[in-house]
């Protein structure tokens, strides 16, 4: 019944992503206010979707530690939800994202339409100084940069390095860095369709002082992130590593 529902979800997400996209197109003109609007509703009829067809919800936990106006958050990254779910539960995210996706149909053309940051990759140091350029340009017109520091969908409980581009931002921006934990990957996988039914959890953690040097803020980074998503996962899938620190440990 989940691979049902999952796969008429599918056709739900991305019909509306074509559908609105043609629809709208004549957005991509004018404003980039313009295009947010078109995804603002764009989202709104995806997650409602998502609730009605998968019986998947969200919430957001550490509201009070949710930045506003110019800010760098750091995420886990599990799954394609986060990527869109951020700019419903952020005032005007700006989030990094691969170059490959700004090729994509429809995603592609609104996602850098809203001035979103595309990075080259396979560009090695060029890309990281256009990174660190559009990302300062972004925060001062009051906006929060998102980055995923793992660089890849990790699946809950895997492990993967933490990439040293969000330590770059992080001095350049010299501003308070927000960690995040989720759990998304537990309903809506990184890899297959099938969603499962029940609450992702988003959770803004108490943010890291500019000023650290770099491996100190990468370690801190990492603790956070990790034993906070690990927090939100049932005890089967919790590392042992981390599962003798508490959420307070963290912070």
């Amino acid at each position: 019944m989940n691979a049902i529902r999952s796969a008429i979800f599918v056709v739900w997400m991305y019909g509306l992503m074509a559908l609105l996209g043609v629809l709208f197109s004549p957005s991509l003109l004018g404003p980039r206010s313009w295009t947010k609007a078109v995804f603002d509703i764009y989202l709104a009829l995806v997650f409602g979707g998502l609730k009605v067809i998968c019986g998947v919800r969200y919430e957001v936990k550490g509201a009070h530690n949710r930045p506003a106006g110019g800010a760098l958050v750091a995420s886990k990254h599990q799954s394609m939800f986060e990527t869109l779910a951020f700019w419903r539960v952020l005032d005007d995210p700006a989030i990094i994202l691969k170059k490959e996706l700004r090729w994509l149909p429809f995603f592609g053309w609104y996602a850098m339409k809203m001035k979103n940051i595309a990075v080259d990759r396979s560009a090695g140091s060029k890309a990281l100084r256009d990174m660190l350029k559009q990302a300062r340009q972004r925060a001062e017109e009051g906006r929060q940069v998102v980055i995923f520091p793992q660089g890849t969908r990790v699946p809950p409980g895997g492990e993967e390095s933490y990439k040293p581009g969000v330590a770059g931002l992080y001095s350049a921006m010299k501003a308070p860095c927000v960690p995040v934990a989720l759990n998304s990957g537990l309903h809506w996988p990184g890899k297959g369709f099938v969603r499962t039914p029940g609450v992702i959890t988003i959770e803004f953690l108490d943010p890291i002082p500019p000023g650290l040097p770099k491996d100190r803020f990468m370690a801190e980074l990492e603790r956070r992130i990790e034993t906070g998503s690990d927090a939100l996962l049932p005890a089967p899938l919790r590392r042992p590593a981390l599962t003798a620190q508490t959420p307070e440990e963290t912070q």
